[in-house]
């Protein structure tokens, strides 16, 4: 591994017509005097736009058109990271994926080598727009979900456009997503702030306190555990721990988790006796929490660190 200090890197989602790009020179032209810059745009058309927009000469600009970032030109990712990375040798690279683009591939590849030895991957932010947000048709497209599971922070852009009934359901849907985000954000004409760049989630290894339901009993218990993304569990283990988890965790009424297993995320979920697996695209880390009228912290943790592959 090098001992050269790694570029943080900061990939941009949001669906087609979400503002990335105004979001994005929003966020240029109020960087940290401090910090050097670079940029990749990627247009799924052959013919790129952002990247015309966005070279106003405040930080190097490099174009990705033509496909998807994490298929079609996903080798060209590479190439162009590494050329970029060489030439502006940059502290922080800003990425805006297509509206189209498979977001969680994208953070695979930024993880996988040679990337890896230059990259940190740091907070993933997704722009949405409230009105899609609380929209069933929006929420059933998977790609749409994997852009807002991915997300570090999620931004809601275009309020302005959105009335009081929308934002509300908005509020209430972001804060019931899991994993919970760092920072959910509401702003008009793309105004982020730099300083979301440098949020990642919780702290790896760090037990955290799950948020509890309102209507939930005030003498229940809650726990979360987070376990480093690298770290992998094995499918079978973990399938004798959920079906375990009634014996082990007496009166239990809630258990959800985010695995890493057989190289993909599986979201695992608890509930009213039964369980169900789907794939999920979050990426910052594995988690597990549960809630029950006692917890033995101790013996559920073990339990958990058994089932690592």
């Amino acid at each position: 591994m090098s001992s050269m200090k790694k570029t943080i890197v900061n990939l941009f989602t949001g669906f087609l017509g979400v503002g990335k790009t105004t979001a994005l020179r929003h966020l240029i032209a109020h960087r940290p005097a401090e910090e050097s810059w670079a940029l990749i745009v990627n247009e799924f058309g052959e013919i790129g736009i952002d990247g015309a927009v966005l070279s106003g000469g405040e930080v190097p600009v490099a174009e990705i058109a033509g496909g998807c970032l994490c298929c079609v030109a996903g080798p060209q990712m590479t190439a162009t990271v590494a050329t970029l990375l060489r030439r502006a040798r940059p502290d922080r690279l800003l990425i805006e994926a297509s509206g189209l683009a498979h977001a969680a591939g994208v953070i695979d590849e930024l993880r996988q080598q040679p990337l890896a030895e230059a990259l940190e991957v740091g907070a993933v932010l997704t722009l949405v727009d409230p009105r899609q947000f609380v929209d069933p048709n929006y929420q059933r497209q998977p790609m749409y979900r994997d852009q807002i599971t991915l997300a570090d922070v999620l931004v809601a852009n275009k309020i302005d456009l959105a009335d009081v009934p929308t934002m509300a359901a908005f509020r209430r849907q972001a804060e019931a997503l899991f994993p919970p985000k760092r920072l959910i954000a509401e702003v008009r004409d793309g105004a982020l702030e730099a300083g979301w760049l440098t949020l990642a989630n919780v702290t790896q290894q760090q037990a955290y306190r799950p948020r509890l339901n309102r209507e939930m009993p005030a003498d229940w218990q809650s726990h979360g555990w987070t376990f480093d993304a690298g770290q992998a569990f094995d499918a079978e283990r973990l399938t004798a721990f959920f079906d375990d988890l009634p014996r082990r965790v007496p009166g239990l009424q809630r258990a959800k988790g985010v695995f890493s297993v057989l190289g993909d995320r599986v979201w695992l979920n608890w509930v009213d006796g039964q369980w169900g697996a789907t794939q999920v695209a979050w990426r910052r880390d594995s988690r597990f929490e549960l809630i029950a009228p006692q917890i033995d912290i101790a013996d559920v943790e073990q339990a958990l660190r058994a089932c690592f592959a």
